[in-house]
């Protein structure tokens, strides 16, 4: 009776999908790739060196607008996806001049953009819990603004594990049926994104 139940467990071990992934829906996507931020962290060069390590396509524009998504498709050049890498830094966005409330509304509409296109949108948080309220000033609220601006709307979630400490994203990946991929180490996204772009 102990070997079977060992044995069942042992099943359930190999038979769950990957960290944090939900079972039966596929993380693909397809370039060219629009980089973007929704809080002007740095997150988006993290994600920029990977990319350019597995030789994507990609355009990385920290203030993209529904209309660069446009301009794109007439020229004839269409994204094939959208990153938008969650986050929020107060002194990123003073250097831009716009606050937290302009970024989710670009947000809004780029996404809104996106979906009229039929691009995939991979919500990306991948500088741990700095980039969360518990990393923030007394009082700052912009990286989970940031959060909730995109993580609900995104096709595809891809997180660093310990910024999901506290199962944020988890939650919401649960509640919105969203696939979640969960990296221990940021190193791990190049694995990560050769499978989702099937590099």
């Amino acid at each position: 009776m102990k070997r079977l139940a060992a044995l069942v467990i042992l099943g359930l071990v190999f038979l769950r999908p990957a960290v944090g992934a939900l079972p039966g829906q596929a993380a693909t996507a397809s370039a060219p790739i629009l980089l973007t931020s929704c809080g002007q962290s740095p997150g988006p060069a993290i994600i920029k060196v990977v990319l350019q390590r597995l030789g994507l396509p990609f355009e990385l524009d920290p203030l993209a607008t529904s209309s660069s998504l446009q301009k794109k498709k007439e020229a004839g050049q269409p994204y094939g996806s959208i990153i938008i890498v969650m986050g929020a830094s107060l002194k990123g966005m003073g250097a831009a001049g716009i606050s937290i409330d302009d970024e989710i509304k670009r947000i809004n509409q780029l996404i809104q953009e996106a979906r009229k296109q039929g691009l995939k949108v991979i919500g990306a948080h991948v500088e741990g819990m700095k980039r969360r309220s518990q990393g923030a000033a007394a009082g700052d609220t912009t990286d989970e603004q940031s959060i909730d601006a995109v993580a609900p709307q995104s096709d595809l979630l891809l997180v660093n594990k310990e910024g999901n400490s506290d199962g944020r994203f988890t939650a919401i990946a649960r509640n919105k049926n969203i696939p979640l991929v969960e990296v221990e180490k940021n190193m791990d996204l190049v694995e990560e994104l050769r499978k989702i772009y099937g590099k």
